[in-house]
């Protein structure tokens, strides 16, 4: 009987274990779901504003800008510069890109040149990655990483939650 009891004991422990860990990992996807929903809202409230080497405002916004303020936004800090946010990261190959993650590219036709503009994705639409991102002609706009001047520019993604 004892030896039953013992068993019945150690199996009700080790289910239980299981399902709170299974239930952290729900709250901790939850968790960084909600932050990337709040990221995308706030660098979306951004849309139309006018472009402005070293912006950060609603006055006037450069790529990096957009991402750093929108990041702050949900206390994550990341660098000022596009490329200094391109070298911190996790890589992320193109077919795991997810909402929230940068993408980064290179639009200058100088072969020193380095990257010098980023993005953020905010969908994914039947296999089409949609970014915002403040570009010097049209300011704060979403745009589409097929569309050849992008597709051509792209360096990589990047992921930070």
């Amino acid at each position: 009987m004892i030896r039953y009891l013992v068993l019945l004991f150690s199996i009700s422990v080790f289910f239980s274990c299981g399902s709170s860990n299974n239930n952290f990992k729900s709250d901790k996807k939850n968790k960084y779901s909600k932050l990337t929903k709040q990221l995308i809202n706030y660098a979306k409230s951004f849309e139309g504003t006018p472009y402005l080497y070293g912006g950060n405002t609603s006055k006037g916004m450069d790529c990096s800008g957009l991402i750093h303020t929108a990041y702050k936004s949900v206390d994550f800090n990341i660098p000022r510069t596009s490329l200094a946010i391109y070298r911190d990261g996790a890589s992320v190959k193109v077919k795991h890109i997810k909402n929230g993650d940068l993408l980064f590219f290179k639009t200058s036709k100088k072969r020193s040149s380095k990257v010098n503009h980023v993005g953020l994705v905010t969908s994914i639409k039947k296999g089409e990655i949609y970014f915002i991102h403040s570009t010097s002609s049209k300011g704060v706009i979403t745009s589409v990483l097929s569309n050849t001047y992008w597709s051509k520019a792209f360096v990589e993604a990047k992921r930070y939650l």
